[in-house]
């Protein structure tokens, strides 16, 4: 987040609401000063002004009521006159003229217009004041000196009240609007100093207001980075610092919050990434947000990769489902993910999130994808073994059926076919009974109730023995046993029958496989804490791409050969989960038109053991 710059601040913003009311406050009061100032200056001129003219008056009625005698020292009513305005004022900023009611001037104060006394006066406010015997007062602007002036008519009356003549006063306001001026000069001078020191004062002010506002400002940017250490210092108990304890206490409970959610997310992100099943979270348009290892694994991409990807065009569903809400409607979905040689099944079911204010409204998807793999092998084995079974009881019990068909229909009369086909009866049941056994030691190797003897085994010993029973069997001397056996004792722990079954079953396989004249090579080595012991014929062999398929129920490298031998197919099988049983491992090696080589390994007994033993 970018700084906030002083002209944008929240300070200066209170440093201009505040230096605005202040100037707001001067200008009023200002104002209001001013216009009462000069009310109050001019009625105390006007004041002045009337008390003179009141003088003035006084000696003039007295001058025009004096009676006069035609003495000529006697002096006139002009005279007398002009000697009382002399004696008033002397003022060049006021001009008095006395006037009879004739309108002539009888006197005036103005030394430099002494021609006006005797000459008659037209002046509009002087005949007024004359004719409605009243006093006239007016302020005028007066266009040559470019001066307000203020202008008095005072009536002058006898002792019958008849108005005799009038006081002409003319003056200057000049002087109290100088003085106004002056003082607002003065007052301005003192706002400015005042709007100066409110204005250090204000930034006094606003930073105090604001200091707190600027440290939860700080603190809210240090939360949102995930910092929740530091609190916000409270500076009093004002609204300003209520609101820094709410602040505080909002940043301890976001701190609780955010590592309850960061705990879950933790466990979540672990249950995710823990999970064998593959999971996908969409939104309502059905893009991916969110998925876990073991999803991206199916389909070999990062997981990252995926996000924001549509869920339809991964999952290749675009030409079925057209929303992502049709796919709870399908139920669970097996999608075949398999590559060149990398079969894979994966069943997928679907989930929708509705939003929690509009329940009909789906906010997402969440798809679980499981690994059906080995489930549908095993569902693909099962199929395969009954089919296997089925067929393998099918065609003995269909020999069984000719055969006693043709007994019943009087073969058994006949001393020559009776005992064969009672011979061919016996061998297909007795094939069957094998058949049955195997397939029941197998469901008991399957259940895991098959129990081993064990007990302490020197095994080259005990492998001569097998061998020499199978060269006692084979006559003729079509099969030549070869021996590459060390002349070691090897001690292992192992439970004789069960592998005396193991090697009947190799080896058994191998004569069958081998040509007259064929040799079979018995061969045993030491390895590091076991041995491995070998069984290789001159036969057939087996084709590389079968190999891994020859210890698989009821696979037989030539059917033909091994049924006419009573072969039943189950005895690889049996072998593998023997040898498995013994912790050993198994596997073969082949090729084609050459033979076939099958190993085993056995675990040694350490001297320690085999001591105790």
């Amino acid at each position: 987040m970018k700084k906030v710059g002083f002209f944008r601040s929240i300070q200066l913003k209170f440093m201009i609401i505040y230096i605005l009311l202040l100037i707001i406050a001067v200008q009023v009061i200002g104002s209001y000063v001013a216009r009462e100032l000069e009310v109050e200056l001019l009625d105390n001129f006007k004041e002045s002004i009337n008390d003179r003219i009141d003088l003035l008056g006084y000696n003039l009625e007295q001058a025009f009521n004096k009676k006069r005698t035609d003495d000529p020292l006697e002096p006139t009513l002009q005279e007398d006159v002009q000697n009382i305005v002399t004696d008033v004022d002397g003022s060049r900023a006021t001009t008095i003229q006395v006037i009879n009611n004739q309108g002539r001037v009888l006197g005036t104060n103005d030394y430099l217009n002494q021609d006006i006394i005797g000459k008659k006066i037209t002046e509009g406010t002087v005949q007024r004041a004359i004719k409605f015997r009243t006093s006239i007062d007016s302020t005028l602007f007066n266009n040559r000196t470019g001066e307000r002036i203020f202008v008095r008519v005072e009536p002058i009356h006898d002792q019958e009240n008849n108005v005799q003549g009038v006081i002409y006063l003319e003056t200057s306001l000049e002087g109290v609007y100088g003085q106004l001026q002056k003082i607002n000069e003065i007052f301005f001078k003192g706002s400015v100093i005042a709007l100066v020191v409110s204005m250090g004062l204000g930034i006094l002010v606003a930073r105090a207001i604001t200091k707190p506002i600027v440290e939860m400002r700080r603190q809210a940017q240090t939360m949102a980075r995930g910092d929740f250490s530091q609190k916000v210092n409270v500076y009093g108990s004002d609204e300003i610092s209520q609101l820094a304890v709410t602040f505080n206490h909002l940043n301890d409970r976001l701190k609780h919050s955010m590592a309850t959610i960061e705990n879950e997310q933790k466990k979540l992100s672990s249950v995710l990434e823990n999970m064998t099943e593959g999971v996908i979270a969409t939104d309502n348009k059905g893009e991916i947000t969110l998925i876990n290892e073991a999803a991206g694994r199916f389909f070999n991409e990062n997981p990252n990769s995926l996000i924001s990807k549509d869920l339809l065009t991964l999952l290749d569903l675009e030409d079925k489902v057209e929303d992502i809400i049709e796919l709870q409607e399908t139920g669970s979905i097996v999608l075949d993910l398999s590559e060149e040689n990398n079969i894979i099944l994966v069943r997928a079911n679907f989930s929708i999130i509705y939003d929690n204010q509009d329940h009909d409204q789906a906010s997402g998807l969440i798809a679980v994808l499981s690994d059906v793999t080995e489930d549908e092998k095993i569902e693909q084995e099962r199929r395969e073994f009954v089919s296997n079974v089925s067929h393998e009881l099918r065609t003995p019990l269909t020999t069984l059926r000719s055969y006693i068909e043709a007994l019943t229909d009087g073969a058994w009369e006949d001393p020559v076919i009776a005992p064969k086909f009672l011979e061919v009866t016996q061998n297909e049941t007795e094939r069957m009974i094998r058949m049955v056994n195997s397939l029941l030691q197998l469901s008991r190797m399957d259940s895991k109730e098959l129990s081993l003897v064990r007990e302490n085994v020197e095994f080259v010993h005990y492998f001569h023995e097998v061998i020499d029973r199978f060269e006692m069997n084979v006559k003729d001397g079509k099969i030549q046993f070869v021996r590459d056996i060390p002349s070691e004792s090897y001690y292992v722990w192992i439970d004789k029958d069960r592998m005396t079954q193991i090697l009947d079953n190799i080896i058994s396989n191998a004569i069958k496989y081998s040509p007259d004249g064929g040799k079979i090579t018995c061969k045993l080595e030491k390895h590091i804490r076991q041995i491995v012991v070998s069984i290789s014929d001159e036969g057939i062999g087996i084709e590389y791409d079968k190999l891994d398929k020859i210890f698989d129920r009821f696979y037989r490298v030539d059917k033909a050969r091994t049924r006419q031998l009573g072969g039943t197919g189950l005895g690889l099988a049996i072998t593998r989960e023997l040898v498995e049983a013994h912790y050993g491992r198994i596997w073969v090696n082949s090729i084609e038109g050459k033979g076939s080589t099958i190993y085993f390994t056995l675990p040694l007994i350490n001297e320690k053991r085999r001591r105790e033993v």
